[in-house]
């Protein structure tokens, strides 16, 4: 195995633990500037690696690399009519059963004198700004990934400056070849002594800022002497050019072809063109549209997931992909000799900011055990002691999420089947860079 694909993967899990953890302090800051109690700050599941107490909260990496917790003190209300820490002896039903076994684990851990250090007994407002922190941080760090990736190294374009692999004379678009014979014509380009690496900057004193001008006005110009200005070495030329006719795919439909158009002769060059602030609001907001929508379409999604984990079928390039995927196209961005250096970085950085962005999303869910669950019972309970108010009614009781405890773990449970056959579908089916 190349070991660039190894350390790709490693990379790639490392931003996924940073991610992590930074979510997890969305959580942490504001549960411990509202008062909340919290006693552990993980980063990963299962048992332990390091861990060290600061005060109250005991702050550890776990082995299982794959989330993160905080574990705030009364995340669940006492049954009604019950005194804060005191545990309730009997329960009736198997369903009761499971919600007072959850109220008793949770007043556990209340100790003299944390009672109003309770998570339930915080405001409504606060109890949303604690849930939503972690999904807010999530779509900090893919503003910050999107900035560096747009700003700083920018989005591959195509440039009106003459490619290395530009061919030097005319081959008719009905002939399915890339190589010139001793028959075939010179380009008017070649003709005219144009050279890999001239930017070309004006067609007939008009300006020309990126390939589509330049496409446009050849094209549109037909055969017949035009004046073309480039730069060559940092140096401005004008050079004298005769267009042909030719006939060519159809810009907006390659399957349709243009009788009869300008032509030169030039293929552009790709470079990597940076872009502003605000083209990264609006990059990221159209990114937030396709996220939003395949969360919409997710059981459908996984249903191919199914289908291409045992039946072979082609893995759809916009359905989800799990962390195993994502730690495997880290290895092949870095492993492949087809890209740049640059380019690996901007690919790398673009999946990081793509995964903060889907994680902060889809834990807006508002179904319980994810943050969306929680953020809505706090805008509910806003809901009822807003209205009480208006009403001039007693204020009522807080929003006891405990009711709601099979249905979350029901819905764990598919979770966990989810990314389960996300694991699978990425080892036996993965999506790669070619695909």
């Amino acid at each position: 195995m190349n070991w660039l694909y190894v350390v790709g993967i490693i990379l790639f899990l490392l931003g996924l633990m940073v991610s992590i953890a930074l979510h997890e302090v969305g959580h942490l800051v504001p549960a411990k500037l509202f008062g909340v109690k919290v006693t552990q700050y993980m980063v990963g599941f299962g048992s332990t690696a390091w861990s060290r107490r600061r005060g109250e909260t005991e702050y550890g990496i776990k082995w299982i690399p794959f989330g993160g917790y905080i574990r705030m003190i009364g995340m669940l209300p006492p049954r009604p009519g019950d005194e804060p820490g005191r545990l309730r002896s009997t329960a009736t039903g198997p369903w009761q059963g499971l919600i007072e076994s959850a109220r008793d684990a949770a007043q556990e851990e209340v100790r003299p004198g944390d009672e109003d250090r309770v998570f339930y007994r915080k405001k409504w407002w606060q109890k949303v700004i604690i849930m939503s922190g972690g999904p807010a941080m999530n779509f900090v760090l893919a503003f910050i990934f999107f900035t560096i990736l747009l700003v700083g190294i920018g989005l591959p374009t195509w440039a009106p400056i003459v490619s290395p692999d530009t061919n030097t004379c005319v081959i008719p678009i009905s002939e399915q070849r890339t190589q010139c014979t001793a028959a075939d014509k010179p380009t008017p380009a070649a003709q005219a002594g144009m050279k890999p690496g001239d930017h070309i900057v004006s067609f007939n004193g008009q300006k020309i800022g990126s390939w589509e001008d330049a496409t446009r006005l050849i094209r549109s110009h037909g055969p017949g002497p035009v004046q073309v200005g480039i730069v060559r070495d940092g140096k401005p030329q004008t050079l004298s050019v005769t267009l042909i006719a030719q006939d060519r795919p159809n810009l907006q439909d390659p399957d349709k072809i243009d009788k009869n158009v300008g032509f030169l002769g030039v293929l552009p060059t790709e470079v990597m063109q940076q872009q502003s602030i605000g083209q990264v609001i609006g990059y990221m907001g159209e990114l937030t549209g396709r996220v939003a929508s395949s969360l919409l379409n997710l059981p459908e999604k996984m249903v191919g997931v199914w289908h291409a984990a045992f039946s072979g079928e082609e893995r759809d390039p916009e359905g989800p992909v799990g962390v195993v995927g994502a730690g495997r196209m880290g290895g092949e961005i870095l492993a492949s000799d087809a890209l740049t250096t640059e380019k690996k970085i901007a690919i790398f950085v673009n999946l990081l900011a793509g995964f903060n962005l889907a994680i902060g999303m889809f834990n807006l869910i508002p179904l319980l055990p994810l943050d969306g669950g929680h953020v809505a019972g706090g805008l509910w309970e806003g809901v009822k002691r807003g209205y009480a108010r208006l009403m001039k009614r007693p204020e009522p009781a807080y929003v006891d999420i405990a009711k709601v405890l099979p249905l979350t773990y029901a819905i764990a449970i598919v979770m966990m089947i989810m990314a389960g056959l996300l694991v699978y579908a990425d080892l036996v089916n993965p999506l790669t860079l070619t695909n």
